[in-house]
């Protein structure tokens, strides 16, 4: 799950992090007018008289697709957030389609001296989380890591020992940092850890984190990342959750507990369990054709979470042809052909079917497909599952 940035630094500050002070604009009347308002707002507070006006979307590369402009007057705020708000950037992340601006979030000006980078993933190699940081602030870290991976320092915290102060000063050290600016970045640094850890963050990313002429560090920009298995203990994140961000047909996967990824393929996809959806997906490219989509209805599937599925598969118009592939173990085959057989009848399929189960009540799961009346292609092994839905898709 991701969060837009006011959100991530709203966050951060909990854990006493230091980050901009800045005012959520949203999308409706008047954009103009409230984006004034906030940032002469933030000038009575903050003594300011440079904002930053900059889009909310969950990609990053949006200054350079005209999503952030430096204004210092409040002429220029209004001028901004009338280009920006409900402008479609397009960034190497968001893909050729871009995503539309639905927020924009004001924020004081800073006086920046230097631009560095601060992160944090877990290292599943390691077993650990591993803190980053580079005097690369403002680059993409992969570029970074491709051409200077001298550049970043990596320490690794041991999930029994958890953050010390040590771990703060070897990556301030790398960052060339004063004495006293390394004792505010070991507390900087430990706020960061605690968010990440006590949140259940995959990911906290600060690009850039700035010196400012003062001499203190803030967060400019942040980015977070959640473990989705982890947030049923964080309804506090969940209700963060921007569905105008995500795709239409992850949001309504997502009611259904289904793991669903639209991909760029015409062969729909329908099985029970990641490892065999990965292998459903490989023997389909194998065979020559392109899978549309990955979608794992789980191990405990009902009949109306397999229709929801079907529909969510049938929504995607590049789709020619469907594989379901059910290995019955938890999961019941006739409940699957169940499933089958009411969205299709609800749907009028037109696209060809192909169905192969194996396991739990398969032979009552395959009587129930042969007696539904329905033009569905059964068969008998993954090798010819795959043959026949890649020919279907062609149209032989």
């Amino acid at each position: 799950m991701n969060i837009h940035e006011y959100q991530a630094k709203q966050l951060l500050k909990k854990f006493n992090v230091r980050v901009p002070e800045g005012r959520l604009v949203e999308e409706g009347a008047d954009v103009a007018g409230r984006a004034e308002k906030a940032a002469q707002d933030l000038a009575k507070e903050r003594g300011n008289a440079v904002w930053v006006v900059k889009a909310q979307i969950h990609a990053g590369g949006r200054g350079k697709a005209g999503g952030v402009k430096v204004c210092k007057d409040l002429s220029g705020v209004k001028a901004a957030a009338q280009e920006i708000m409900g402008k479609t950037l397009v960034t190497p992340q968001t893909g050729a389609e871009g995503k539309k601006v639905h927020k924009l979030w004001i924020e004081e000006g800073s006086e920046i001296a230097r631009e560095l980078y601060f992160g944090i993933v877990i290292d599943r190699a390691l077993s650990s989380v591993v803190m980053m940081a580079s005097t690369e602030g403002g680059m993409e870290i992969e570029e970074v890591a491709h051409k200077s991976p001298e550049k970043i320092c990596k320490v690794a915290v041991s999930p029994v020992t958890g953050y010390q102060p040590f771990h703060g000063r070897k990556l301030a050290k790398s960052l060339g940092l004063t004495p006293e600016q390394t004792k505010e970045a070991v507390g900087f640094f430990r706020g960061i850890y605690n968010c990440f850890v006590q949140s259940d963050c995959s990911q906290v990313e600060i690009n850039p984190l700035i010196l400012t002429k003062s001499g203190a560090l803030l967060a400019l920009d942040a980015k977070i990342n959640f473990d989705d298995n982890a947030m049923f203990r964080h309804p506090e994140v969940v209700e963060m959750r921007d569905l105008l961000e995500e795709n239409a047909a992850d949001v309504e996967a997502s009611k259904y507990d289904l793991s669903y990824i639209a991909l760029s393929g015409n062969i729909g996809c329908l099985v029970n369990g990641a490892g065999l959806a990965m292998a459903t997906m490989d023997i389909i490219k194998l065979h020559g054709g392109d899978p549309a989509n990955f979608l794992d209805v789980g191990g405990g599937a009902t009949k109306e979470k397999v229709s929801a599925a079907f529909k969510i598969i049938l929504k995607d118009p590049a789709v020619k042809a469907i594989l379901v592939n059910i290995f019955g173990g938890i999961m019941k085959c006739d409940v699957i052909a169940e499933g089958i057989i009411a969205a299709a009848r609800e749907l009028s399929l037109k696209v060809p079917l192909v169905v192969r189960l194996e396991g739990t009540n398969v032979e009552k799961g395959k009587e129930l497909l042969a007696n539904s009346g329905l033009k569905i292609n059964a068969a008998t092994e993954l090798t010819d599952a795959a043959k026949k839905v890649v020919a279907a898709a062609k149209g032989n």
